[in-house]
């Protein structure tokens, strides 16, 4: 017997229930930052969020509360993928979800050090130094906050979704609410059903991608299995619970902001603070942006801390089956995978520097965003298939909640929410509206016409040529996505390429 089960008793004690799972999903899933962006769209954000909803949300829900509860030994999304496709699967799934997080951190840090400004001096969130110090601060204290284990991250994530995400939630809608009760003029138009219809054509197609991926993060509960009181019960109800409080509080926090901001300011690069001031000025409440700074701020870091530490304890159950050195499930004595938390603060460091000084960063940014959307969408389509492929290759095994409707229910629960996450990965590929990073010179035109003029007529040629160079920056944005998101999810082959017999030996794991 090797010392496996040590270190595995004292990370799993079972201190987790229905409140607790459900709050791991709501701080993973709900952020009010999200709320200026939908806003713009008035009405039809209503029909925007309910399309999310339709196509991934309660897809996501529904499979990962049958997943979680039929394969509850812990490592989420890993285990349920390894179960269906094998270990390699499993692998570039929980591997896909943690590296996408390296690029991801950095964005939510700024919000949260930017949102932080507006409780000091709100011209602070134009110091990149400031910006960078406070990101840096509330960073390595979430991963303090990871450290020191399951018990104290729930505590804090618990309290921190309560006050931080929901209560400014219902502010808003409370204060939408009194707005149209004491009759003031509200910047939306008349209500009408046809106004809550979204507007679909190819040019909102990679807006609705973004919609659809506002739900990511539903699965997270799922990597804290093995610290969950009652699995069977627990994890079906904590998850419902979660889907309805994200649903109600985006709709209607997002419908707050639209009937008292103007559109011009939902749509400053600022971000939420700015559409809060101008809230709290229509009520003559402007005392208490301080207030809501710091809780908006415990919103966010209740969110960084959730994604923070769920992807590394999946990818502690593939070092565990020797996927990876020893090395990286060294765990200290609550079980937390102390060397990957430490690699994945410094690589977060230096990531976030960059991201602080570089001219380019919006451009970047860009970038970086459409990578973690597609590393995304891999593993979600992983997670879809294999709901439906455990259900046929294991029928038998217990699962205290099951997708209804049989058969027919899986492949239409995982195959929508497959369909969709595969939509999002295509149109995750092309440029935003107004993205110049790759605009090609235009002296290429005459270049590339000079050279097909002798196997086409000079006009043809000509005509050609301006197509194919307004063609390469989508080509070349393509290609550098797609090559970005390679480098970013295949890595664990190499890891399973090299992995030698000895990773397999548990001795470390106990943290010794």
């Amino acid at each position: 017997m090797t010392d496996k089960n040590k270190p595995q008793s004292k990370s799993t004690a079972r201190t987790l229930g229905v409140f607790s799972l459900a709050m791991i999903s709501v701080a993973a899933v709900l952020s009010v930052r999200n709320f200026p962006s939908m806003a713009i769209y008035g009405w039809s954000s209503i029909g925007w969020y309910i399309l999310g909803a339709l196509l991934f949300l309660i897809p996501l829900t529904l499979a990962s509360a049958e997943l979680a509860t039929g394969w509850s030994q812990g490592g989420g999304v890993y285990q349920w993928v390894k179960e269906a496709f094998g270990e390699k699967s499993g692998f570039i799934a929980v591997f896909c979800e943690w590296s996408n997080n390296l690029v991801w951190f950095p964005t939510v840090l700024a919000f949260i050090s930017g949102t932080l400004a507006y409780a000091i001096n709100p011209g602070l969130a134009q110091n990149k130094w400031y910006m960078y110090l406070t990101m840096m601060a509330v960073f390595w204290l979430s991963t303090l906050t990871a450290w020191l284990g399951p018990k104290i991250t729930a505590r804090i994530n618990n309290i921190g979704v309560v006050l931080g995400s929901l209560l400014p939630s219902l502010l808003l809608i409370i204060f939408g609410i009194a707005y149209m009760v004491v009759g003031k003029p509200i910047e939306l138009p008349p209500f009408t059903l046809a106004e809550t219809m979204p507007s679909l054509k190819f040019s909102t197609l990679p807006f609705m991608a973004t919609v659809i991926l506002l739900f990511a993060g539903m699965e997270m509960s799922g990597f804290h299995a093995l610290e969950v009181k009652d699995p069977k019960r627990d994890f079906p109800l904590g998850m419902g619970i979660a889907a309805v409080l994200i649903t109600i509080a985006s709709i209607f926090g997002t419908l707050a902001l639209a009937m008292v901001v103007p559109t011009k300011d939902l749509q400053l690069a600022s971000g939420i603070m700015e559409a809060v001031q101008s809230f709290l000025k229509a009520f003559n409440l402007s005392g208490l942006i301080r207030l809501l700074a710091i809780l908006i701020s415990l919103g966010g870091f209740a969110l960084l801390t959730t994604w923070l530490i769920g992807p590394i304890l999946g990818l502690s159950a593939t070092a565990r089956d020797g996927d990876m050195p020893p090395i990286t499930r060294k765990a200290n004595s609550k079980g937390i995978p102390v060397f990957m938390l430490i690699f994945q603060g410094v690589v977060t460091t230096v990531i976030s520097l960059v991201y602080v000084i570089s001219k380019s960063v919006n451009q970047a940014y860009w970038v970086l965003s459409a990578m973690t959307v597609m590393l995304l969408c891999i593993t979600y389509m992983f997670v879809f298939a294999a709901v439906i492929r455990l259900r046929i290759t294991q029928p038998d095994v217990s699962r205290a909640f099951r997708i209804p409707g049989g058969m027919i229910g899986v492949w239409i629960i995982g195959g929508l929410g497959f369909l969709s996450v595969l939509f999002t990965f295509f149109v995750g590929m092309f440029p935003p509206t107004g993205m110049e990073l790759f605009k090609a010179p235009t002296q290429y035109s005459a270049e590339i016409a000079t050279f097909l003029s002798s196997a086409l007529s000079k006009k043809v040629a000509e005509v050609v040529a301006i197509d194919m160079v307004n063609a390469m920056p989508t080509v070349t944005y393509m290609l550098v996505i797609l090559i970005g998101t390679a480098l970013l999810s295949l890595p664990p082959l190499l890891f399973m390429t090299f992995k030698k017999a000895s990773w397999k030996d548990d001795t470390i794991s106990s943290g010794r």
